[in-house]
């Protein structure tokens, strides 16, 4: 479930009525959150078991003694991995994220694992969406490239300003309505997409998504990843954006039909595209790959974006700020605090 995306001050005592000590079996856990996991689980009475390992058949055995378990976005949870969790006595899952597409919730809920996530400031990804957007729109990767080798004439082609342009933001949950709201200083046109208009999207205009794609100069991306929305960017919708457009996806990468985009931008197409995730992204993020051959589709696609002048990739790395990574521990164990209290009073 949501939770409030600034922090409260962390309780000396929880107030969850819950008798005893909690534990909680954190995998995938990095060295800065873990950190904070020994900071904060001894003021909630949690006792957290940290491992940076992912959970799988063969680590589901560190979860032995307790109920919950929190993942990372990093790697998939598989089917068999929920069912050696279960044997191990998890009931519940906290997906340190707010997407679940890396884990089958309604698998998991038929065999007795409930699964949530939670939010953390959507400032952290909406700050990092229009940084993204301005450096597309002022061709940041050629001139970093150039003054890269020490050349440093001007662009052939010129800037753009964005309160000349029209931006166009699919998805208007709580980071699209911030990446909104950062939007109306600037003075540009703003349109949206999405099947629930936002409270917090004043000053956009609500227009169906092909109209959106062939009105805007910008298009960014901020819809959760469902099997309805997997590539909801497709050959088809690719082909009616307007001509030069940029392309922003701080989303999920299968959001987009990742070789609809390369054509689109390797014929010149699209104007550009700023992408901080990709799809098949997952085994090639989060790790250096400097000297690794290029196997696989998915490394195939990456390097023939990293080619182009006009794409800048990073690796999934908008969420992390040390704001966003506070919320994100502190939220994961307020989740299981709240399933235990609910538990001791079935």
């Amino acid at each position: 479930m949501n939770r409030s995306p600034t922090p409260s001050p962390v309780p000396a005592v929880p107030a969850t009525g819950i008798t005893g000590i909690t534990g909680i079996t954190v995998y995938g856990c990095g060295q800065d959150e873990a950190v904070l996991f020994r900071d904060m689980a001894p003021r909630f009475g949690i006792v957290p078991t940290l491992t940076e390992a992912a959970a799988s058949e063969a680590t589901a055995v560190l979860a032995a003694g307790n109920r919950c378990v929190s993942v990372g976005h990093k790697t998939g949870v598989t089917d068999s991995v929920l069912r050696a969790l279960r044997r191990a006595g998890v009931e519940y899952v906290c997906t340190r994220s707010v997407g679940y597409n890396h884990i089958d919730v309604e698998y998991a809920g038929s065999i007795g694992i409930t699964v949530e996530n939670i939010a953390y400031s959507p400032d952290s990804v909406a700050d990092y969406t229009l940084m993204l957007m301005l450096m597309a729109v002022r061709h940041a990767t050629s001139m970093i490239r150039r003054t890269d080798v020490h050349d440093y004439r001007l662009h052939e082609v010129r800037g753009r300003e964005l309160r000349d342009l029209t931006v166009g933001v699919v998805g208007t949950g709580r980071i699209g309505a911030a990446v909104i709201g950062r939007l109306r200083g600037f003075g540009c046109r703003i349109l949206a997409h999405d099947n629930r208009p936002a409270a917090g999207a004043d000053g956009a205009d609500y227009v169906p998504l092909d109209e959106l794609l062939e009105r805007s100069d910008v298009v960014t991306l901020h819809t959760p990843l469902t099997a309805r929305t997997h590539h909801l960017l497709d050959g088809r919708r690719i082909g009616r954006m307007k001509p030069g457009a940029f392309l922003v996806n701080t989303g999920r990468g299968p959001l987009v039909d990742t070789e609809a985009l390369v054509t689109a931008l390797e014929n010149g197409r699209l104007g550009g595209a700023a992408l901080d995730v990709l799809e098949g992204e997952e085994g090639v993020f989060y790790a250096d790959r400097r000297n690794e051959p290029i196997h696989g589709t998915a490394l195939r696609r990456l390097h023939r974006l990293h080619r182009l002048p006009n794409v800048l990739i990073s690796p999934h790395t908008a969420y992390y700020t040390d704001h966003a990574l506070r919320d994100t521990v502190e939220n994961c164990l307020t989740n299981c605090l709240e399933f235990e209290s609910r538990k001791q009073h079935e």
